[in-house]
């Protein structure tokens, strides 16, 4: 067992790196994926680990893409001309230009979200359950709806970003390996933090947030510090995907509270909340299906999408992690002692 796990991890690794290269047909597939894994993880620190579940971490996305473009954008043209809806004349971005401004864009998508979530945190997590969930949904929504109509962010035609300067094939590559480097990071980050103290404090937030903070616990703090580093790592996707696309829109790309905004929750339930792998799991698992049903059965793929929800709030509401801790508790490390060894005591 000592050996195993490292063993395990190794060859997930290698076939991270070589995936891209074995499926090339998959390439964009496989950076969807991974954007999903990253959402996925990002929401459950807070709806899972901490029990705050939010609707609003979309919020997050779009603003990343936007301030991501902005960034990229003035690094060589003046922002506004640029996005003007009349048009002002055709824009080139030399590959310095190019890389470092998504660099850049990026990085400043991370770190601007953060601040947000730090901002609104400091409002929103007064309330608590339905409330907070609904808080932050209208944070979302009200987001997209100022954002279309903002004449400098190119309103609601959105933006166009310039094109990955080199091979499209070798573009593929490029964002994938940005998105997996991302959910890598993450998921090595989660793995340590969900093991230290702060771990413990943010799920004893969880449990009952009255006696964390009669235990001493600064529950205000731990729930603004997990929620900037989550949306940290959304707008950092965001502004990947920005560039990704190429072209997006306030309301139907960035800020898509009916799809992205609800697709990273279904996946966390089918996985499993407050577990580390559960919204992995729950992402490819989530991940294959939509892209089955989109490809067979269009026209039909919100009606599978909903039956699976269905499903799984009823019959495996602790999602797959949930369900095989329950059946194969010894998959992980716990001893379930059998009638026959109890009638021997």
């Amino acid at each position: 067992m000592t050996m195993a796990r490292p063993l395990f991890y190794a060859a997930l690794l290698i076939f991270i790196v070589v995936a891209p290269f074995i499926f090339p047909d998959f390439r964009t597939q496989l950076a969807t994926l991974w954007l999903m894994i990253i959402v996925a993880l990002t929401w459950d620190m807070t709806g899972g680990q901490m029990g705050y579940n939010s609707l609003g971490n979309i919020f997050f996305y779009g603003t990343g893409m936007y301030v991501c473009a902005v960034v990229g954008i003035g690094i060589a043209h003046p922002v506004a001309e640029y996005t003007n809806a009349s048009g002002g004349g055709i824009y080139k971005f030399t590959n310095t230009q190019y890389f470092l401004g998504a660099f850049l864009g990026i990085l400043a998508a991370g770190i601007f979200c953060a601040l947000c979530a730090l901002i609104i945190g400091y409002f929103t997590f007064s309330l608590r359950g339905p409330y907070f969930a609904i808080g932050t949904l209208g944070v979302a929504i009200a987001a997209g709806e100022l954002v279309s109509n903002w004449d400098f962010v190119g309103g609601g035609q959105g933006i166009a970003l310039p094109v990955y300067p080199n091979d499209l094939d070798q573009g593929k590559l490029f964002f994938y390996f940005l998105f997996a480097i991302t959910g890598v990071v993450l998921f090595v980050f989660l793995n340590w933090m969900y093991k230290t103290r702060f771990g413990a404090a943010i799920n004893a937030i969880r449990d009952d947030e009255e006696k964390a903070e009669a235990m001493g616990i600064h529950t205000l703090r731990y729930k603004l510090t997990t929620w900037a580093i989550s949306a940290f790592f959304v707008g950092v996707v965001g502004g990947i995907s920005a560039y990704q696309l190429i072209h997006f829109e306030p309301l139907e790309t960035a800020y898509q509270t009916i799809n992205l905004g609800i697709f990273m929750v279904v996946c966390v339930l089918l996985g499993g909340k407050g577990t580390l792998w559960g919204p992995v799991i729950g992402a490819i698992m989530f991940h294959v299906f939509k892209e089955v049903t989109w490809n067979y059965f269009l026209g039909w793929q919100w009606v599978a999408l909903g039956a699976l929800i269905v499903v799984t709030v009823v019959y495996f509401q602790d999602g797959l992690m949930g369900w095989l801790k329950h059946t194969k508790p010894e998959w992980f490390g716990i001893r379930v002692e059998s009638t026959s060894d109890e009638g021997a005591k």
